[in-house]
């Protein structure tokens, strides 16, 4: 099958020459590449545009204005330029671990009933214990095969995908409506529940991995879980009854536990100030309904989404 890859980009950098690059030595090498770039200006000073198709000659670039982007509706404005059975859809700075990538997720969606299809996010070298346990924690050895069957026992990690790194059967995207057009975050995540709902299968694949790994700080995490508990108070019809607080309780154990047994229990203080900002982000997030714009302005990650 044919398969494209889809990346939004701002102010791309040497990862992101990376990742391209990576993606050049695939054994299913994309038959296309499609940037969609915001600010033309920040791309070209990593490269000119003529360089970079010179350098890779299987890409088509889209440059859009700051206030144009949009998580769902910029993705699904690159999705209509493909012509491929399947489109990748990653972000600039998620690198392909090895050649493997495009091939596994491949052989996943040859499941009549799989919709989406998405990869293991491994951290990065340099990233420390706590970090390497996060993203083993989300992101387990098991394959999983997720159906709307799941939901009693999995709850909200039955829709969980991301598109840091996920694959689409475009014939699917298309008859399900493909992302929403308008939405802060998790158009991932509600185009899998659509799917679910529709009958079809979401499914994690391990043995696809991406490195990829946030130094965030803690007022980013803030930020960024704001923005999530605003995605899940405007789309109840997704997230209603599929609380995320008794996951996010769970890793906090889990992790404390590992990181006294490995011999780093000063990781812990961390662990807790990183949790709780993540949590009064999403806990504000969910009732952004009864603040100010200002306060709103303040405390989200994505502000042309509110302008």
């Amino acid at each position: 099958m044919a398969v494209d890859v889809i990346i939004p980009t701002y102010k791309p950098d040497k990862q992101f020459l990376l990742l391209m690059d990576c993606l050049e030595k695939q054994t299913h090498r994309p038959e296309k590449v499609i940037i969609i770039n915001t600010g033309k200006a920040y791309f070209e000073q990593l490269m000119t545009e003529e360089a970079f198709l010179e350098r890779y000659d299987n890409v088509v670039i889209i440059h859009i204005d700051e206030q144009e982007f949009d998580h769902g509706g910029s993705r699904n404005k690159a999705a209509a330029l493909s012509q491929a059975e399947i489109f990748m859809m990653m972000t600039q700075d998620a690198v392909p671990a090895d050649s493997f990538l495009t091939e596994n997720l491949e052989k996943a969606l040859e499941d009549k009933n799989t919709a989406v299809a998405y990869a293991r996010q491994s951290p990065a070298e340099e990233s420390d214990i706590l970090e390497r346990f996060i993203r083993g924690f989300n992101y387990g050895e098991e394959p999983l095969y997720k159906t709307e069957q799941d939901l009693e026992r999995l709850g909200i990690k039955t829709i969980f995908c991301s598109n840091v790194c996920a694959a689409y059967k475009a014939e699917v995207f298309e008859r399900l409506g493909g992302f929403i057009d308008r939405t802060i975050f998790n158009e991932d995540m509600i185009y899998a529940a659509a799917a679910v709902k529709a009958g079809y299968a979401v499914q994690y694949v391990p043995a696809a991995v991406v490195v990829h790994a946030h130094n965030y700080t803690n007022r980013q995490q803030f930020s960024r879980n704001f923005d999530l508990g605003v995605s899940h108070a405007d789309h109840p019809e997704v997230f209603a009854g599929l609380s995320s607080e008794s996951e996010g309780f769970r890793m906090i154990r889990r992790a404390s536990a590992y990181l006294l047994k490995n011999g780093a229990p000063w990781l812990i203080l961390r662990l807790f100030t990183q949790s709780l900002s993540k949590y009064m982000g999403y806990y504000l997030g969910k009732r952004y309904h009864k603040l100010s714009r200002k306060r709103i302005l303040k405390y989200t990650m994505n502000v042309n989404y509110w302008i």
